[in-house]
């Protein structure tokens, strides 16, 4: 898969020191290579990993805890009180290598993720050897991970400085929204991003609400204020973006900035439709995230690049609209675009890293089947994923993991939640 790629038949993938050597015709591969390993799929397709484009990760531990309310009190009742209670370095790992787990058994290879204790979380990534874009979060109030934005900054630098040139991690400022961060933190975040070359990831435009609280208080809409702290670039990514005027969208396009939808978070917290179909119209890379599992519930790429497929439709009163192509654009080199690496992952092409993953198509209830693509996104799931590789390391073979003991992540994750009813 790649831009404008068609389907192939029979095609062997060769892989070197994690790497992406050679995509050739299977009856040729064996006399150009002599292969320490050879892997048949027969019934399957080979396509890049996903990338989840937004997540929090160690929220997988509030999965179901506040469901069925609205997003302003979701956040103010529920999880903002949860997190100061619970969120501990030992909370991080033990929700992230959860969330992980659940992710690379559905073909997600790459994620971005935005909570504290960053350090924490690249840490468990490197351990379970998946992908990871770690954000370095900034908020103006005090939280377990650290008191001021200038502590959050100089936290989150140091754990870029930590991963630096790291092949599996990497960083990304994340402050979490308009509403949290203060006119000065943000003109230092730009001078900072612009200095180190990294992109700059906020949740902004994710409700009418705060849209509306945005001009009575400052008398400008969010993205006009980040604009006048020159945020706005090809850096930029604006994670949710529901509430878009044909002028904002105009003003993305033209500084390739990129949007993180997240379909079924919105569609559960009644947050909003992104207007996906006039996004890619205009020339907006658009990737898919999650969110957290506290929202979705699910990790499940797959079921948001459906809904992200079936919703732009609908908001768009076009069927043509988000075609299934599109769709799983968005969910490979679409992320790979908005996390700055869609030189190294995203499409299956000589040179990039070998994440890519094994999806089976011959169920009963995927037959009869006339065209993969289609089946990927509107008929497949993510139980139809064999197999997982990040930089050419099997992470998932037949559907069992390896580098993560299920058994005790389990009898783990049973105490946090005990801890979350009683704490």
């Amino acid at each position: 898969m790649a831009p404008g790629d068609g389907l192939h038949d029979e095609l062997c993938i060769a892989v070197e020191h994690g790497r992406i050597i050679d995509v050739v015709p299977a009856a040729r591969a064996l006399a150009q290579y002599e292969p320490a390993m050879l892997l048949d799929r027969p019934r399957h397709v080979l396509m890049p990993g996903l990338v989840n484009a937004h997540t929090h990760a160690a929220m997988a531990l509030l999965r179901g805890y506040a469901d069925d309310i609205p997003l302003e009190r979701w956040l103010n009742e529920r999880i903002w009180p949860a997190e100061m209670r619970l969120a501990t370095p030992q909370f991080v790992a033990d929700g992230t290598q959860l969330a992980i787990a659940e992710m690379l058994r559905g073909g997600i290879t790459c994620f971005s993720d935005m909570y504290f204790f960053p350090d924490v979380v690249a840490e468990t990534a490197l351990s379970s050897g998946i992908r990871a874009t770690v954000g370095m979060i900034v908020l103006e109030f005090p939280s377990p991970w650290a008191r001021t934005a200038d502590e959050y900054i100089r936290k989150g630098l140091a754990v870029r400085d930590r991963y630096k040139g790291h092949p599996l991690i990497n960083t990304a400022f994340a402050p979490h929204a308009p509403y949290t961060v203060s006119d000065d933190t943000l003109h230092r975040i730009r001078k900072l991003a612009d200095e180190l070359e990294v992109p700059v990831e906020m949740h902004v435009h994710e409700t009418a609400t705060e849209v509306r609280e945005a001009v009575e208080q400052t008398g400008q809409r969010p993205l006009a204020r980040l604009a006048q702290h020159k945020l706005l670039n090809a850096a930029f990514v604006a994670i949710h973006a529901t509430q878009l005027t044909a002028g904002e969208i105009a003003q993305l396009a033209e500084v390739g900035a990129s949007v993180v939808h997240c379909p079924r978070s919105n569609m559960k917290l009644a947050s909003g439709a992104c207007p996906v179909a006039k996004l890619v119209e205009s020339g907006v890379n658009v990737a898919i995230g999650t969110d957290g599992a506290a929202s979705n519930n699910r990790l499940d790429l797959w079921a948001d690049l459906q809904a992200a497929a079936l919703l732009g439709k609908l908001t768009a009163g076009d069927a043509a609209a988000v075609p299934a192509r599109t769709a799983l654009e968005m969910a490979t080199l679409g992320g790979a675009r908005a996390l700055g690496l869609a030189d190294q992952i995203g499409s299956l092409v000589p040179g990039k890293w070998a994440d890519m993953i094994c999806v089976e198509l011959d169920e009963l209830y995927l037959q009869p089947m006339f065209d993969p693509l289609s089946h990927l996104v509107y008929a497949a799931s993510r139980e139809q994923v064999t197999d997982t590789w990040v930089a050419g390391k099997h992470l998932l073979s037949e559907r069992t993991l390896s580098g993560i003991d299920t058994v005790d992540l389990t009898t783990r994750i049973a105490g946090w939640r005990d801890k979350v009813l009683t704490t």
